[in-house]
């Protein structure tokens, strides 16, 4: 049986707001069934929430991972969408490795400014 979540559940599932969601449907990210006023969510959508969240997780911009969902519906092989996929991780890495040295700059700077603190408190006991 095809899993098929209503909106509640799929808020639940994915531990998204409501707005969230909507906004992911009015970017077009997702593309829910319509049954009167109840969206349906079958398993293609739950996929692109999958990698949606994952995207986000790793730094990508809704732009990012809407352009990429989209060379699905081009390319149903997934070539495309899989080289894409390595050039947009690529420059996340390189980004995010950028980040992580400033983070580590950071770190160390406010480390020797506690410690020197810390060594002057000391001597005025």
């Amino acid at each position: 049986m095809t899993e098929r979540l209503d909106f509640k559940q799929m808020c639940a599932r994915f531990d998204v707001t409501p707005r969230t969601l909507r906004h992911y449907e009015y970017i077009e990210l997702l593309f829910p069934e319509r049954e009167g006023r109840a969206r349906y969510y079958g398993a293609r959508e739950i996929a692109r929430m999958t990698l949606i969240l994952r995207g986000r997780k790793f730094g990508f911009s809704l732009e990012e991972i809407r352009q990429w969902l989209e060379l699905y519906d081009a390319d149903p092989e997934g070539r495309t969408q899989m080289q894409a996929w390595i050039n947009l991780a690529d420059g996340q890495l390189a980004e995010l490795a950028d980040r992580k040295r400033h983070l580590d700059e950071a770190i160390a700077e406010l480390q020797a400014l506690r410690d020197g603190v810390n060594a002057d408190l000391k001597t005025r006991d």
